[in-house]
């Protein structure tokens, strides 16, 4: 049995034995936990709780048409999947080391998942089929407001909301993230959950590389951690402050994840 990395990850899973004021007071403790500076901000620049959330229909779509396809595609093994909580908001941020990485897990994971998805993937056909499929535009180049604004809204609509924290395609060791996932945990209370994608990178290729047909493909899911756990230490400091510790706080544990990922599944990719 691979020894798993001793990082503090507890979640809030399903529990059918649970007391029905359980989601009300999952919701409550929730809202606590929200930073009140970035609802002041929302407040400011008109808010984020009219706006309508991506579809939910096309995020089911896109599970329901990529479980038959991936697995007939290749050999997809999940590990971990009891880990992913049945219902709520949730941030799924995964490694990011092939183009596959994202079909992939949208199309196989436990709940349907609106991903941030690079805009210029969005031109030609492909743009209103991956809008269709509930998926989220984002440019990655300049702030931008309205898929931030639909991320939000995904999360604040009890959605899965999947991130690429490293923002781009790497050797998926996490060795930096960008911020926006720590900003979406903090103004929305949600768990994060870490996934990490082994084997859609072929070896001796270039990171971007698909992985042949029947490939052996391995998602294995971590334990949802807490805003309560990723704050702890940060009392006291600015906004930008309490981002940038979460930021490294959240890349620690993603990196260490992905050890244990490759420690569980015998793979060094």
């Amino acid at each position: 049995m691979p020894h798993r990395p001793s990082v503090p990850w507890r979640g809030r899973l399903a529990d059918a034995t649970r007391g029905p004021g359980h989601d009300r007071d999952r919701d409550r403790d929730r809202d606590r936990d929200r930073d009140p500076d970035l609802d002041r901000d929302r407040d400011r620049s008109g808010g984020t709780h009219n706006h309508t959330p991506p579809s939910a229909r096309g995020a089911k779509r896109a599970h329901r048409i990529g479980v038959p396809l991936m697995n007939s595609l290749w050999h997809v093994t999940q590990h971990n999947t009891g880990n992913v909580p049945a219902d709520g908001p949730l941030l799924l941020a995964g490694n990011h080391t092939s183009f596959l990485d994202g079909p992939l897990i949208a199309g196989v994971a436990p709940r349907p998942v609106h991903f941030l998805v690079k805009k210029e993937m969005f031109v030609g056909p492909l743009g209103p089929i991956l809008l269709g499929l509930g998926q989220i535009p984002i440019d990655r180049d300049h702030p931008d407001r309205t898929a931030i604004q639909a991320g939000l809204a995904t999360l604040r609509s009890g959605g899965v909301l999947g991130v690429f924290p490293e923002g781009t395609r790497t050797t998926g060791e996490f060795e930096s993230v960008h911020n926006g996932l720590a900003y979406f945990a903090l103004a929305t209370g949600a768990p994060v959950l870490p996934v990490a994608c082994l084997g859609t990178a072929a070896n001796g290729k270039t990171v971007g590389s698909l992985p042949t047909p029947r490939t052996h493909l391995d998602l294995v899911y971590g334990t949802p951690v807490t805003l309560a756990e990723l704050t702890q230490g940060s009392e006291g400091l600015g906004r930008r402050q309490k981002i940038a510790a979460i930021s490294e706080e959240l890349r620690v544990r993603l990196a260490a994840h992905v050890q244990y990922a490759k420690q569980l599944t015998g793979r060094d990719n």
